[in-house]
């Protein structure tokens, strides 16, 4: 009787962990396709929040708000750089990466021409905001 009763506890314990199992695998499989959804949502979220503050930027030099611009920019020359560091976790490939660095070296002399409330910082805006459209369109989805 023992080994019988034994045997039938095994057998229960068995046909519990196949049925947890059944149940877990397509759970699992779900969080992970949720989750890689998730990323990319966030990386194209990071890419799009990077070009509306450099648009912010641009508008607000353009309409003369200058220190809202100023700040704008820092920010997006801060979280451009962010990205950078981020290594290969980076948004941007290393092609893009070559071709966007520029703009970090253009860095303070922006911030100086928006600091001075000069008018020449639009159109250094405008043509940083292309520039990155330019590659960020070209960007590989995330």
């Amino acid at each position: 009787m023992n080994t019988a009763g034994s045997r039938r506890w095994i057998l229960w314990a068995s046909v519990l962990l196949v049925a947890f199992l059944v149940g877990l695998v397509p759970m699992w499989a779900t969080a992970r396709a949720r989750t890689q959804e998730r990323d990319a949502a966030q990386s194209a979220l990071r890419l799009s929040r990077m070009q509306n503050t450099l648009a912010n930027a641009a508008i607000g030099a353009k309409h003369g708000d200058y220190e809202q611009a100023r700040q704008a920019a820092s920010t997006f020359f801060t979280d451009l750089r962010a990205e950078f560091d981020r290594g290969p976790e980076s948004l941007f490939n290393k092609g893009q990466q070559d071709a966007l660095s520029p703009m970090l070296a253009s860095r303070d002399d922006v911030i100086t021409l928006l600091a001075r409330s000069d008018p020449a910082s639009v159109d250094r805006l405008m043509d940083l905001y292309a520039a990155y459209r330019q590659q960020t369109d070209s960007a590989p989805a995330p």
